[in-house]
């Protein structure tokens, strides 16, 4: 059996009285808010860059598909039937009518969007169209590219 190590002192018990008084001399105060602050600053930025959970669709990715004689789709994200994407309408493009079967928004990104015979969106403008309802047709003069969100189009949705 090996002798223990006079070096080794984790595995040396300390005196009662010893730990009692390390205990007593310890007297915890909070840091200053200021302090505390920064410091929660810090760990969530840390947080943040490490999470690995964000969806980010470069400009530049190119991933237009056909959607519509003049119109093409680009989808940023689906999930349970809801979608976000952009629609790029060329000039003189017409979306049918339609309905939806949720709320549905929509930010025209450039160009102008007329919806029917009397409403036109601009460009930073925002529509939403209320769930249960049929949308007039889309069209546009000059072109448009617009964001939408709502339920993924299917076939089944044109009037």
């Amino acid at each position: 059996m090996n002798a223990p190590d006079p070096t080794d002192v984790s595995s040396v018990p300390l005196d009662e009285d010893i730990v009692r008084a390390l205990a007593e001399g310890q007297v915890w105060e909070a840091p200053p808010a200021a302090v505390t602050a920064r410091i929660k600053h810090r760990l969530l930025q840390r947080i943040a860059q490490a999470e690995s959970r964000h969806l980010t669709v470069p400009a530049a990715a190119d991933t237009w598909q056909p959607f519509q004689p003049g119109v093409q789709i680009k989808v940023l994200h689906e999930d349970g039937g809801i979608m976000s994407y952009l629609l790029r309408l060329a000039p003189g493009a017409v979306l049918s009518p339609h309905r939806h079967p949720v709320d549905e928004e929509c930010v025209v990104l450039e160009g102008s969007v007329c919806i029917g015979d009397t409403l036109e969106v601009t460009a930073g403008g925002f529509h939403l169209a209320l769930r249960d309802t049929l949308h007039a047709p889309i069209s546009t003069l000059a072109g448009a590219t617009i964001f939408l969100r709502g339920a993924s189009p299917q076939p089944s949705h044109l009037v």
